[in-house]
């Protein structure tokens, strides 16, 4: 498997995932945003950043750049494509992913860990996860507070599309674990294939045990076994 990863002007997060993915043995490339083209076998990573500057809404401009197209046929065609923070929100703007990401209920720039309670046990990014814990990974948004209107919610819930929510490190789920307001603690959501993933917290910035976590790494290990790659 090998991973091509996004960059979009303002984007800043390529180079520390592509470090991660090297920890669990994927190659990867950068994919300049005015790119057309991505492998069959490759797995798209939109990163984190501040793509176009945030200028009228994240992820707003992004979804116009030539690559999200190919990103498009991409997942269409069951490919695997995952967007972390900003890419979360770029997805939502390109309708790959249903609601929005909006202003943290603070109203505060929130820079700190998060658990994520893996709530999806079929997907791709989540099969080879433990539900009975919380992994911990940074959270540094501003804008990361996930809404959609009552029956998307609804959807998402009874579909089983909610992958990840904010809970604590023994996999408990509470009001007080959720740096941002998003709605039922949601902090990653699946489109209806399980193949297209969005998430606010960075598992890419926890991929060091020499840094003192590397929790981030299990969603990548739970995507190559769901494929077959032995890791």
């Amino acid at each position: 498997m090998r991973a091509a990863v996004l960059v979009f002007p303002g984007t800043w997060s390529d180079g520390d995932c592509i470090w991660a993915l090297q920890q669990v043995g994927i190659e990867s490339r950068r994919v300049w945003h005015r790119e057309t083209e991505i492998a069959p076998d490759e797995i798209v990573v939109l990163p984190g950043g501040f793509s176009y500057g945030d200028y009228l809404r994240t992820g707003a401009i992004a979804r116009f750049s030539p690559i999200m197209a190919a990103v498009g046929r991409h997942a269409e065609a069951g490919g695997l494509v995952i967007g972390i923070c900003n890419g979360f929100q770029i997805l939502c703007e390109a309708e790959l992913l249903p609601g929005v990401l909006m202003r943290n209920d603070s109203l505060q720039f929130r820079c700190q860990d998060a658990y994520l309670v893996p709530v999806n046990r079929t997907s791709p990014f989540t099969s080879g996860l433990d539900a009975s814990r919380g992994y911990l990974m940074p959270v540094s948004h501003g804008e990361g507070r996930y809404v959609a209107d009552d029956a998307t919610v609804r959807m998402l819930e009874d579909s089983d599309r909610v992958a990840f929510r904010y809970g604590t490190r023994d996999g408990q789920v509470t009001a007080a674990a959720n740096p941002n307001g998003s709605i039922n603690g949601i902090a990653g959501i699946l489109n209806e294939r399980g193949n297209v993933l969005g998430l606010m917290p960075h598992p890419e910035r926890a991929c060091e045990s020499l840094l003192g976590n590397d929790d981030g790494n299990a969603i990548w290990r739970s995507v190559l076994d769901a494929v077959g790659v032995s890791v």
